[in-house]
């Protein structure tokens, strides 16, 4: 395995890729140090210690602890993802913008240019409600118009950097830029999630269960581990074979492969997605006069992470980002239409109308399947930290009293690597494996799994 890893840096433009990407990461890492001028973070870390399983320690989540001490990457990437959704529904319901996206690398450049943008005016509106928030809380030091104006110039700058280093990674480094930045903000909360466990076995936080509750953690993490590897490995395959055809003297063809479509195409952008949607709600609930609305305030703290309205739209935003983004990715008409241009065709179907029919009937059954798989998993984090209230549904909530406090509270955990978050960490880190392991291959080096083989050069005689 060592030398598989030594041949990444035998290959100088494989190398040059791999430094400039962990280039990019330690910049980002360092400018999550520097913090937004004006604001007590001592107070503001007092808060987030008290609300870890709220809406703001979901948003401190993909930001990797930037918003927990107000650094200027407080906003982290989320104003990005929500303009990328934004475009990404537009061109799908708004005509003229699907025509420009079919205009090719042109058309790509119009909507990324056009995504910048709005994601800029949208990371100076959350700017807006951050310097409002803190100026109501007393976490500010000297409040004021002058306070408000540096907050939002500085986070919306700090935001709009983000995109601009995601964007480079993607171009000149090695895997998703945009995800690689949120892998990295998470893998930083490691040390401190790592620290709270050990201060609950040093506290005994759960009495004298709490050495065998540790222990059953982290036998539940290395399952979730080894079964997000075993789905994200998953596929179905779909037979096809090539008719034969005679190319001069030659018979071309006859030649029998598969179509692979995997479990889980979308990998964690409909979990971020959909946090990424849910985080407008949970922010505006934080505005004061929402606070003390009759009408509005029942509706936001309903919309609390944990609570049984919020964790239902998160499960509809996970099964609807999911097909939208298979819909997206995989299109069964164009896969058709190449079978028949390539003289291809899946055994026992017809080409055409019924081969699209067939792939797009698969394609819906296990989508379905793989969100499922990430709705499973994304609730794990929610039983440990704050459990899901039931016995706060109107009119039947008695009903669930009986239900045990850990059902309905939780356990208390902190551990950083939950459910949502081990998602990204290994749908990232096995992404960018990928992607490296195919540029080895590409240059007739050994890849990481044994099963990637070694590409032989041609003989000589």
């Amino acid at each position: 395995m060592l030398e598989k890893f030594l041949n990444i840096f035998r290959i100088p433009d494989l190398r040059k890729r791999v430094l400039f990407t962990l280039g990019i990461l330690a910049v980002y890492r360092l400018g999550a140090f520097i913090p937004t001028p004006g604001v007590n973070t001592h107070q503001l870390e007092l808060l987030f210690s008290q609300q870890s399983g709220s809406a703001l320690g979901l948003m401190d989540l993909f930001g990797g602890g930037n918003l927990r001490r107000m650094t200027i990457f407080a906003l982290g990437i989320m104003p990005y993802i929500t303009a990328s959704i934004i475009f990404q529904l537009l061109t799908v319901v708004y005509e003229p913008l699907a025509r420009i996206q079919k205009e090719g690398e042109l058309g790509r450049r119009k909507i990324t240019q056009w995504t910048r943008y709005v994601t800029v005016v949208l990371g100076a509106l959350q700017s807006i409600g951050i310097a409002a928030i803190l100026t109501r809380q007393g976490l500010v030091l000297h409040p004021g118009i002058s306070f408000s104006l540096m907050t939002v110039l500085t986070l919306t700058t700090g935001t709009a950097f983000i995109m601009w280093l995601g964007e480079q990674i993607t171009d000149r480094g090695i895997g998703n830029g945009m995800s690689l930045l949120i892998f990295a903000g998470i893998v930083a909360g490691l040390p401190r999630g790592v620290g709270d466990l050990l201060q609950k076995i040093q506290t005994n936080a759960w009495g004298s269960f709490t050495i065998m509750a540790v222990l059953i953690l982290l036998a539940a993490m290395i399952a979730v581990v080894a079964f997000i590897v075993f789905v994200e490995r998953s596929e179905r395959r779909i037979p096809i074979q090539s008719a034969r055809r005679i190319v001069g003297r030659r018979m071309m063809g006859g030649q029998s492969s598969h179509l692979p479509l995997k479990v889980n195409s979308g990998g964690v952008m409909p979990v971020i997605f959909a946090s990424s949607i849910l985080s407008a709600p949970l922010l505006f609930g934080q505005v004061e006069w929402v606070q003390n609305s009759r009408l509005l305030q029942p509706i936001m703290e309903a919309l609390q992470p944990g609570y049984p309205w919020y964790e239902a739209l998160y499960m509809m935003g996970i099964v609807f980002f999911a097909y939208f983004y298979v819909s997206i990715i995989m299109k069964p008409d164009d896969i058709a239409d190449n079978f028949r241009k390539s003289g291809s065709f899946i055994p026992g179907i017809r080409p055409g109308k019924r081969t699209s029919d067939f792939i797009n009937d698969i394609l819906t059954r296990i989508t379905l399947v793989g969100a499922l798989y990430l709705i499973i998993i994304s609730l794990v984090p929610t039983f440990l930290i704050s459990g899901i209230r039931f016995d706060k549904i109107w009119l039947i909530g008695r009903f669930f009293e009986s239900l045990p406090t850990w059902a309905t509270h939780g356990l208390g955990v902190n551990f950083y690597f939950g459910g949502t978050s081990l998602l990204i960490v290994v749908g990232v880190a096995m992404d960018t494996i990928n992607q490296i392991e195919s540029q080895l291959i590409m240059r007739h080096y050994d890849g990481f799994s044994p099963r990637s083989g070694r590409i032989r050069g041609r003989k000589t005689w």
